[in-house]
């Protein structure tokens, strides 16, 4: 074996040759390449192998250090991004044999499209299909391709079985190594062995068998799996979409249309402007803030509500507040014995960590309303969102520790009404008669509660018309359960939509937690003949461990995560998450691909022709045309575009300034002049728009408006807009 000097020295002398060359072609080069170009190796490399050997060799090190300051080229302080071309964005897959099995539920999920196999981006080979012809070459030139199982097609490019047979049942994947992924039956399979170069993205927990690996080849790259991910796509791989991802493909669209709820006892020491920027790139365009941390006045915590508020504003994020009526707050109940809700035992209705309140007492009510006024006036919210405003238990009357209301004013107006006094129903009057006058007459008071508060937040629109409202509201016409067990009754609110201006937020309740993405479509099929208002219907998904016995894992993550977003977003205008700190890490990056709704997209030499319900972003880098006029709205690496049909081509020219970001319904932009934009939107809230130049005039529906902004470290400008449908023109330096 040479001695390890040996080996240094020829280290360094290979190290040197490698890097004159390189630095020799790139030099000769007419073409100034993107720092994105793979030709960057030529720095990264070399600086790569000083990190690994200077703490065994300083004169290497210093060699090195000489090396590289001696022949990489001088960069200029900044480049200009080529513009991408519609062949360098992939958009498009294709399964082999016919059978797709799940992989169109899969890649359709964030945005990709099918395609004929001998032009699709994405080429996933089945068991069965034959290899097509030059399928190396279509690789090196920039397709990805799958490969499922022990196949030809597999072994050609290096999975090969091994003798030994492994049952797999436990699954370790690398984007989450300690998330148990279980699969529900065992499978037999052969232990596999995989290219040097591949990664190993997930594998048999106790073996290590190798059960998902790739490896990048060319501009393209190679992922091969070894068995199927299940019929619904994800019962045994969650994270197939993330090792794609981690191979250099990138979603093609992408949506920023995302609420999420929010509990700031999870984030109470973070930065909020980091974290800020983490939901904007993650597509979530409003936080749902739970606010009752705030209805009381406290000097630090409305300080961390402010920065968190400014935070969002900052990054073109909403900040909603969260109101959890009947629970008020802790010190609104210390304060109030005698306001406290009952359960049917006539104990007070502190339930989890809910702490209940008689809002039917007027005294409570008017006390309850004025804090909830002072709250919404002491902060910079964008909105209100009203949630869950009825009544316990999820197991009905058969639970009467958890089930409500029985306070003495609400028994004392059912009595009158009806002639007896509902504790009775849980002790001598049995029938089922009598309990479904309760029952109904309960549903018709949480009506009653949700249509009185609803006028109260529309009280303070006079001091803050900007202020958007959203009604949370459990799902009762999917899980019919709901309206008897807690009063929830959809078809006697949404009638509200008629004379109040609000979003009703249907929330997907627990009992359904198990079943799968397409019951988002459904749910849509039950709501929408109920309204003529189906543009302010939304639909509320709840992140989180479910009771139930579900695989792969107990919590949506990845692939199974993507596919409810996405048919969510297919089914409703809005969708929102709960809640923020629940999302795993590994499913951030792709959930704006998976919330983006694109009916057809076709790709020429020249252009891409695209076609969507919704504002959506499109993967592009550098300046493009929409339907032949300069485009304003791109940060440079993603187009925004309005709703509708475009077709987007190059632009070599170098447009300024531009509209980096916008969180409103965008319906036109242009422009006007080398410093001006024009635009046109409409919102429910206010709209943020998020400039890379610095604004110096503004003006709203032909009228100067005054101009106010906020920056970030990154030299962005952030503009608010005013709720409703406007034409702005934006002035900048």
């Amino acid at each position: 074996m040479p001695s390890l000097t040996n080996r240094m020295n020829y280290i360094c002398q290979q190290t040197h040759t490698a890097i004159r060359g390189l630095a020799s072609k790139f030099r000769d080069s007419h073409v100034r390449r993107p720092l994105t170009s793979p030709n960057r190796n030529f720095v990264a490399c070399p600086r790569i192998a000083l990190r690994c050997l200077s703490p065994n060799c300083p004169q290497l090190a210093f060699i090195l250090a000489f090396l590289v300051a001696l022949t990489t080229p001088t960069l200029p302080a900044a480049t200009v991004t080529p513009a991408s071309t519609p062949s360098s964005v992939a958009t498009t897959f294709a399964v082999l044999p016919a059978d797709p099995g799940p992989w169109q539920q899969i890649l359709s999920s964030v945005g990709f499209q099918p395609q004929s196999a001998d032009s699709a981006d994405i080429l996933v080979l089945r068991p069965g299909a034959t290899a097509p012809a030059h399928i190396t070459e279509r690789v090196e030139q920039g397709a990805f391709l799958v490969l499922e199982g022990q196949t030809t097609p597999a072994e050609s490019f290096g999975f090969r079985a091994a003798r030994d047979i492994v049952s797999v049942v436990n699954v370790e994947d690398v984007h989450r190594p300690k998330l148990p992924i279980i699969w529900q039956k065992a499978v037999e399979l052969h232990k596999f062995e995989i290219p040097k170069s591949a990664q190993i993205f997930a594998k048999e927990r106790w073996t290590s068998g190798p059960l998902i690996a790739g490896y990048t080849s060319g501009r393209g790259a190679v992922l091969w799996i070894a068995a199927s991910p299940g019929d619904r796509g994800y019962e045994r791989f969650p994270y197939v979409l993330q090792a794609l991802t981690d191979l250099g493909l990138r979603a093609p669209f992408r949506s920023a249309r995302l609420w999420a709820f929010f509990d700031s006892a999870y984030r109470a020491r973070v930065d909020l402007d980091y974290f800020a920027a983490r939901w904007r790139a993650s597509g979530i365009a409003a936080l749902q803030v739970a606010s009752w941390h705030y209805y009381d006045p406290d000097p630090e915590r409305d300080r961390y509500m402010k920065s968190l508020i400014e935070a969002c504003h900052r990054h073109g994020i909403l900040v909603y507040a969260w109101i959890e009526l009947p629970h008020v707050s802790g010190k609104f109940w210390a304060e109030h014995p005698a306001w406290r809700e009952k359960t049917a035992l006539l104990q007070d209705a502190q339930l989890d960590w809910r702490k209940l309140m008689n809002l039917t007492n007027r005294d409570c009510f008017r006390a309850a309303s004025a804090g909830i006024k002072d709250l919404i006036n002491r902060f910079d919210w964008d909105g209100v969102n009203l949630a869950e405003l009825y009544f316990e238990s999820l197991e009905g009357a058969g639970n009467p520790a958890r089930f409500t209301p029985m306070n003495d004013d609400v028994r004392r107006e059912f009595k009158t009404a009806q002639g007896f006094d509902p504790i009775e129903l849980f002790h001598t009057r049995k029938d089922a008669e009598s309990l479904r006058l309760f029952l109904d007459f309960r549903a018709s008071l949480a009506r009653r509660m949700q249509d009185e508060w609803i006028a109260e937040v529309e009280k303070v629109r006079s001091a803050h018309p900007d202020l958007d409202l959203v009604l949370t509201h459990v799902d009762d016409r999917f899980d019919t359960g709901m309206k008897d067990a807690i009063g929830a009754d959809a078809g006697r609110v949404l009638p509200l939509l008629d004379s109040h201006d609000f979003t009703f937020l249907i929330e997907d309740p627990a009992t359904v937690w198990n079943l799968g993405p397409q019951r988002y479509p459904e749910i849509a099929k039950r709501y929408q003949p109920l309204t003529a208002h189906a543009n302010k219907l939304a639909i509320d998904i709840n992140i989180v461990d479910r009771y139930q016995d579900v695989y792969p894992t107990k919590q949506q993550t990845g692939t199974e995560l993507f596919e409810l977003v996405h048919l969510a977003s297919s089914a409703f205008p809005r969708v929102a998450l709960y809640f923020e700190n629940s999302i795993l890490a590994p499913d951030l990056p792709l959930l704006p691909a998976a919330g983006a709704i694109v009916p057809h997209a076709e790709r020429t030499t020249s252009k891409l022709t695209i076609d969507s319900p919704n504002v959506l972003g499109v993967s592009w880098k550098g300046e493009a045309k929409v339907d032949g006029n300069s485009w304003p709205v791109t940060d440079g690496s993603t187009l925004w575009l309005t709703p509708g049909t475009h077709t987007v081509e190059p632009d070599n020219g170098a447009g300024a300034p531009h509209i980096l970001d916008f969180n409103g319904d965008l319906q036109s932009a242009d422009r006007s002049g080398k410093s001006t934009i024009d635009l046109s939107y409409e919102s429910p809230s206010r709209a943020f728009a998020l400039l890379d130049h610095k604004p110096t005039k503004i003006e709203i529906d032909a009228a100067a408006s005054p101009l106010t902004f906020l920056t970030t470290d990154k030299g962005t400008y952030s503009i608010s807009l005013p709720r409703g449908q406007h034409l702005v023109t934006i002035q900048t330096e």
